[in-house]
C-alpha cells in the first residue's frame, strides 16, 4: 500500500471515530440524565429492588460508554498536529471538554446515590418502613425504559466487569486524572459552536407555531359556524335560531 492510500485510509478512520464519539457523547448525556432521575427516587415509596437493579444496569451502560470514549478520544488528541486529517482538531477538543464535564456530572450523581443507598439499605423487608411517602408511584418504569433504549455507537467494548458503586466513583477519579495528564487542553481555550439556549429557543418557536395553528383552526371553526347565520354582523340571539334550522 502506497503512502497516499495509507493517508486516505487514516483520514477516513479518524472521521469515523469522531462520528462515533459524537454519538457516544449524546448517549452518555441521556444515560446520565436517566441515572440522575433514578438516584433522586432512592428512599421514596418508588424505591425497591427493581429500581436498584435498573440503576446498576444504567450505571454499567454509562461505564461502557465512558470506557469507549476514553479509548477513542485520547488517541485522537495525542496525534501530531502535522499528521493528515487534523482539520477536526477543534471539534475533538470540544468533545474532550464535554466528556470531562459529563464525567464530573456522573460522579456527582454516583456520590448522591451512594449516600442515599447507605441511608436506605433495603436489606430486609422491614426497611421499607423508613421510605418517604412522596405521593408518587410507578415513576421509574419509564425512566428505565429510556435508559435501556440508549445504544452505544460501537457494537462491543472490551471492559472489565461492572464495578460496584464506590469503586466506580474512585475509577472516575483516576480516569479524569489520567486524561488531564495525557492531554493538556485549557477549558477556556475551547469555543462553543452554537449560540446559547438554541434548543430552548427552538422549542419555544415550535410551541408558538402550534399555538398559532390552534388559533387559526378556532377561527376557521367559528367562520364555518357563522356561515349559516342570516345576519353575521349583528347576530345575537337570532343566530341560535339560524343554526338550529
Amino acid at each position: 500500500m502506497n503512502r497516499w492510500r495509507r493517508s486516505v485510509d487514516e483520514i477516513q478512520a479518524r472521521k469515523r471515530q469522531v462520528t462515533e464519539c459524537e454519538r457516544a457523547l449524546e448517549a452518555l448525556c441521556k444515560v446520565t440524565a436517566c441515572f440522575q432521575q433514578m438516584a433522586i427516587s432512592i428512599g421514596s415509596n418508588s424505591d425497591g429492588s427493581f429500581l436498584r437493579e435498573e440503576m446498576d444496569e444504567t450505571r454499567a451502560l454509562a461505564h461502557r460508554i465512558c470506557t469507549g470514549l476514553h479509548r477513542r478520544l485520547v488517541p485522537l488528541l495525542t496525534e501530531r498536529v502535522t499528521e493528515p486529517g487534523q482539520e477536526d482538531r477543534l471539534q475533538v477538543e470540544r468533545m474532550w471538554v464535554l466528556f470531562l464535564t459529563g464525567l464530573e456530572n456522573l460522579q456527582q450523581d454516583l456520590h448522591k446515590a451512594s449516600d442515599l443507598i447507605d441511608r436506605f439499605p433495603l436489606k430486609q423487608r422491614n426497611d421499607r418502613r423508613a421510605l418517604v411517602n412522596t405521593g408518587a408511584s410507578d415513576g421509574v418504569t419509564g425512566v428505565s425504559a429510556r435508559a435501556a433504549s440508549v445504544q452505544t455507537p460501537w457494537l462491543a467494548v472490551e471492559v472489565a466487569q461492572n464495578p460496584d458503586l464506590k469503586t466506580h466513583i474512585t475509577q472516575i477519579d483516576a480516569l479524569v486524572k489520567e486524561m488531564l495528564q495525557k492531554v493538556s487542553i485549557p477549558f477556556w481555550a475551547v469555543e462553543a459552536t452554537q449560540e446559547a439556549w438554541v434548543e430552548g429557543a427552538q422549542s419555544q418557536d415550535a410551541a408558538h407555531d402550534q399555538d398559532e395553528t390552534l388559533e387559526e383552526m378556532m377561527v376557521v371553526s367559528e367562520d364555518d359556524q357563522m356561515s349559516g347565520c342570516c345576519q353575521p354582523l349583528n347576530c345575537k340571539l337570532g343566530c341560535m335560531f339560524c343554526l338550529s334550522t
